[in-house]
């Protein structure tokens, strides 16, 4: 895909349209980002590919009749997989709240699970400076990992 479709609100577009057609930001048409994707969601995307295929325009998740999937089409179905996911406590807080936050939970995870941050910066699209500024504050309780690997590189 060398552009993106946001969802607008139809005044603000030159159609009248819900999604208008642009480049990708701070990259060339041309331009190719790869990003790294772990095995267990490769298999995933790729069961979703063999199934439903990609849309006439090259989208991977399309709607029923083929065109772009909603907003609104992604919330309804978040708020119902929330309360199915979550304890009725979960589901009253800001706890994943929009699909959005998934990105936050997943950049924090990689973070916390010990990815090296231009690797993490880069799966996400980020540069690192931004990164650290925006997620430096999700890494909990890293001391003691951070004290053991320490040890274990002065002791090698």
């Amino acid at each position: 895909m060398d552009v993106s479709r946001p969802e607008v609100d139809t005044q603000w577009t030159d159609t009248g349209d819900a999604h208008e057609e642009r480049g990708l930001k701070h990259r060339g048409r041309d331009d190719v980002r790869p990003v790294p994707i772990p095995p267990t969601l490769f298999k995933i995307l790729r069961q979703h590919i063999e199934e439903y295929g990609p849309s006439v325009d090259g989208w991977l998740f399309q709607s029923e009749r083929g065109g772009v999937v909603a907003s609104t089409a992604y919330t309804e179905v978040w708020q119902e997989a929330r309360k199915l996911a979550l304890t009725p406590a979960q589901v009253t807080s800001p706890l994943a709240r929009r699909p959005y936050d998934l990105r936050h939970t997943a950049v924090s995870l990689w973070l916390n699970a010990g990815v090296s941050a231009p690797d993490v910066a880069e799966r996400a699209g980020h540069s690192v400076d931004v990164l650290l500024q925006v997620y430096a504050k999700c890494l909990d309780d890293q001391q003691e990992i951070a004290n053991r690997r320490i040890d274990d590189a002065l002791a090698a």
